[in-house]
């Protein structure tokens, strides 16, 4: 809401005993003079009634809110503490309201309700907003109505469209109730000018108050990708709110949650941003919501690069706006004073920086990805996916130049490092050293935020921490879902603990500003987490660890094909670098490979392309990488080149040879990584047979046995590389044969 609901309502004291006619005279005078705009006259009715009635805090109060409606809600800091000092005064706290004595108090509540949620502190907010809903029915229905309207916005805020639709619905009645009343009150005064004009002024009322329940309830639907019903209330919208600017983002963003990416576009570009209030009435900046929406929407498409563009846009769009409110605060030591209230919420700078992160890591430009989503972690460090990203911006700089020089497989680069001598004396210099294996370090500390694999470990311990341990999971997995993402404004850094507090039947981890994550996504994200983690630990030569993660891994219920896979070699791989070389020939066996799919369908996926006026972004469809095998028979010749090398580590060079060329004649020459060749020179040296060693190195192919493709070689698939993008996986176990 950007409701101004800080306004004074005078408590109609009329009808208690006590109270004279000038005091009720001074009430009305003061409420008529505040309605029309004269805050002067109003807080000069106010000190004449406080003179009368020193000891009633509602006229303190009242004056509170005349005085931050003359200062143009500039005076948020001043307000706040006023009404911080009044709850003292009156002894009241929201957790001990219990009674209907304490709802004459509950004007104080809801007006501190509004200066937390301007503040972002959301969890506050929803505590005062659900404890003045339990006392709804003695409250005059105007209020009761902002009561609710403030608690749908929240639950919007933190992602439980379920419990908006709720309150949505208890708005209707009370609209259906109103006109009941009304029209009976009419009946009465039928013949009276004042009651007509009352009567227009009321419709008016109550069909601005219907059109946003119906764009509160698109927002919800959205929340929930629930396209039928959301669809029934776009017509709603667009009808009682005809082409406004909210109403054509609410229908883009349905569009786009349906696939009709161009016709989102074509959506967007027909509002009329022109026509928008501007920042400083509504706190909202348009201009930025549009071209972070583009941005959105180009993801979407796979268009990575626009979408940069798009969201680059949008950021310098809100440092101008926060530049603007900069300028007009005039230097305020406080930081809430100085700028209307509403637009505290404007700035959007780290859900932004959120959503080029996202986008830059899609690009392949990992380091700029980093820079972006450090900054945005300072502020959303409680959620999980966005440690991970940093995670992967951290591999995918660290993994090297090794995808660029491998594209072209086989080529000797990875087998020949130099030619000495000439004649008798030529000799050939194998590559010794696989780069994986290099330090990262260079005796910084690692807790320091750069790019490097000892940060990437920090980042993924962090995220598997901020998981929910597995039984807490299971217990709390009642009636979430499918994944809700998107909704129209985002949730900021004290969303938080907002959605986990006080709820039974939708249980979920926050993870703003992204969508919060149901138990599914929950499940799949440990996964992308324990692998990352082994790949990380392997890389940092901490084999211990990386046999952890990777037994974890392999312990999960729900496991990508791909990820089973990666979590049987990196096992091995430690178990070798352990010395266990039998434990790891039982991961290497080819038989466990029976999948080598990405992922579980995309509604289950950890992904978060959400948009909304202004949303943060996630994961769209992935693409696989061009060095991870694109079928299982690929897969499976990948692990019988590694067991081909455990074999050869414990002197079982004929099992070797077997397992070598078993996988080399399941993938097309080409398909054949430059280690598996190193390991059949190795093999034919230990036979004395110099010569075929020589003939292989010089052919760069597997001799004798696969001097012709066998029937089972496939079409040429996308390259083998010994490291994937973002899990790369690696073959170390190779690297040891070749010292030997």
């Amino acid at each position: 809401m950007t409701e101004q609901g800080t306004e004074p309502k005078h408590e109609n004291n009329s009808s208690s005993s006590g109270i004279s006619d000038q005091e009720k005279e001074l009430a009305v005078n003061a409420f008529q003079a505040f309605s029309s705009g004269n805050y002067d006259d109003s807080l000069k009715h106010l000190d004449n009634l406080q003179e009368l009635n020193k000891d009633d805090y509602k006229i303190a109060m009242n004056k509170a809110i005349a005085e931050f409606y003359k200062s143009s809600q500039t005076t948020t800091d001043t307000l706040k503490q006023t009404l911080a000092a009044m709850k003292n005064q009156v002894h009241a706290a929201v957790e001990e309201m219990d009674g209907l004595d304490d709802v004459e108090n509950s004007l104080l509540y809801y007006n501190q309700a509004i200066i937390h949620y301007h503040m972002r502190q959301y969890s506050e907010a929803i505590a005062i907003g659900e404890k003045l809903y339990q006392f709804l029915e003695p409250f005059e229905e105007k209020f009761a109505q902002a009561v609710c309207f403030l608690l749908v916005d929240l639950y919007l805020l933190t992602f439980q469209p379920e419990k908006a639709l709720h309150l949505l619905a208890v708005l209707e009645k009370l609209a259906v109730q109103g006109n009941n009343k009304n029209g009976k009150a009419e009946a009465a005064n039928h013949a009276n000018k004042e009651g007509a004009n009352q009567k227009a002024e009321y419709i008016a009322v109550m069909e601005a108050a219907k059109s946003k329940i119906h764009q509160y309830k698109v927002r919800a639907y959205i929340q929930m990708k629930s396209l039928k019903a959301c669809k029934r209330e776009i017509k709603s919208v667009m009808n009682t709110a005809g082409n406004s600017a909210p109403s054509l983002f609410l229908k883009s963003n349905f569009e786009y949650l349906r696939g009709n990416y161009r016709k989102a576009v074509k959506l967007l570009n027909s509002s009329n941003i022109a026509e928008h209030p501007g920042v400083m009435k509504t706190g909202e900046c348009v201009r930025c919501m549009f071209w972070n929406n583009l941005g959105c929407i180009h993801f979407a498409m796979g268009k990575h690069n626009l979408g940069i563009f798009y969201f680059k846009k949008a950021l310098q769009e809100n440092d101008h706006t926060c530049a603007q409110l900069a300028l007009n605060s005039n230097g305020q030591a406080k930081k809430l004073s100085g700028i209307p209230m509403c637009t505290l919420l404007a700035n959007k700078r780290y859900e932004l920086l959120y959503n080029c992160g996202i986008q830059l890591l899609h690009i392949g430009r990992p380091l700029a990805a980093f820079e972006c989503l450090i900054e945005a972690v300072q502020v959303y460090h409680s959620n999980p996916r966005l440690w991970l990203r940093l995670a992967e911006c951290c591999i995918a700089a660290n993994k090297g130049n090794s995808e660029q020089e491998t594209k072209g497989l086989p080529s000797k680069k990875g087998i020949v490092q130099s030619i000495v001598g000439q004649g008798y004396h030529r000799k050939i210099i194998l590559a010794s050293q696989s780069t994986q294996n290099a330090v990262y370090s260079d005796g910084q500390s690692a807790a320091i935020p750069v790019a490097s694999m000892e940060f990437a470990a920090i980042c993924l311990r962090n995220a598997l921490l901020l998981l929910p341990e597995h039984q807490q999971e299971v217990k709390s997995e009642n009636g979430s879902k499918s994944s809700s993402q998107s909704g129209s404004v985002e949730s900021s850094s004290e969303s938080i603990e907002a959605c986990s507090k006080g709820q039974e039947g939708d249980k979920f981890i926050p993870a703003a500003p992204s969508s919060p994550l149901r138990k599914q996504e929950l499940e799949n994200l440990r996964c992308s987490i324990l692998a990352c983690s082994a790949y990380v630990a392997l890389a940092l030569g901490d084999n211990l660890m990386a046999l952890n993660h990777a037994e974890k891994l392999l312990q999960q219920a729900k496991l990508s094909g791909s990820l089973k896979f990666l979590g049987h070699l990196y096992a091995a791989e430690a178990l070798i670098s352990l010395d266990r070389i039998s434990d790891a020939i039982a991961h290497l066996n080819p038989e466990n490979v029976t999948d080598v799919s990405l992922g579980i369908s995309s509604n289950e996926q950890d992904q978060g392309s959400d948009k909304g006026e202004n949303e943060p972004v996630e994961s769209s469809g992935k693409q696989t990488p061009l060095c991870y095998p694109n079928s299982v028979n690929s897969a499976r010749a990948m692990m019988l080149f590694n067991l081909g090398s455990a074999y050869c580590l414990r002197s079982e060079y004929e099992k070797a040879r077997k397992c070598l060329h078993q996988a080399a004649s399941m993938v097309h020459t080409k398909e054949i990584p430059p280690e598996a060749i190193l390991l059949a020179v190795y093999l034919e040296l230990q036979n004395g047979n110099t010569q075929l060693a020589l003939q292989i190195i010089k052919r760069n192919q597997l001799l004798p046995s696969v001097k012709t493709p066998s029937p089972d070689v496939r079409k040429k698939p996308a390259t083998f590389q010994p490291v994937q993008p973002i899990q790369p996986i690696q073959m170390p176990a190779f690297t040891t044969v070749q010292r030997k």
